[in-house]
């Protein structure tokens, strides 16, 4: 029998590992500039909506008629969006390596899932012994039982007898 298993190579792992570690960079990196241009977005839309000010020297006339100023429902939207992202930011910074993550700690791991990925591969070999030996048993069954048959249909007994002994 020519088993084939497949198994995660350290290099393969690795990669994994590192792909994973710059997809989250790269996702902090957009929660980063989101949250930049939440901040600019903000600043320029209570400023277009501030109410004018009045200065001692100078006097100046403010329509009565304006709308109600909505400043304050844009302060808190974007506070709210901006206190959402900065969340989003401090989880995608939890989530990426630690500093004490040095690469004697990631060779380590690679070899203890080098070690993992192997012993799996013994019991998976082991299984697959079993089986194949459980295989033959029932194939030996099987013919027997089919030898029986034919013996049956010929008209032969399918023990002999001991009178026949």
């Amino acid at each position: 029998d020519n088993m084939q298993t497949t198994l995660a190579t350290p290099t393969a792992i690795f990669c994994s590992i590192t792909e994973n570690m710059a997809d989250r960079l790269t996702q902090l990196q957009d929660a980063v500039n989101s949250l930049a241009d939440q901040f600019c977005n903000a600043i320029g839309v209570l400023q277009q909506c501030a109410p004018p000010a009045s200065f001692s020297n100078i006097q100046t006339a403010i329509n009565k008629d304006q709308p109600a100023n909505p400043t304050e429902e844009y302060a808190q939207l974007f506070a709210a969006l901006i206190a959402r992202t900065a969340k989003d930011v401090d989880v995608l910074i939890d989530s990426l390596p630690s500093e004490e993550s040095t690469a004697a700690l990631q060779a380590a791991s690679l070899r203890q899932l080098e070690e993992e990925n192997h012993d799996a591969a013994a019991r998976l070999e082991e299984v697959v012994y079993r089986g194949d030996m459980l295989l033959e048993k029932i194939q030996s069954a099987l013919a027997d039982i089919a030898q029986s048959q034919l013996r049956t249909r010929n008209g032969a007994p399918s023990q002999p007898s001991p009178a026949e002994s």
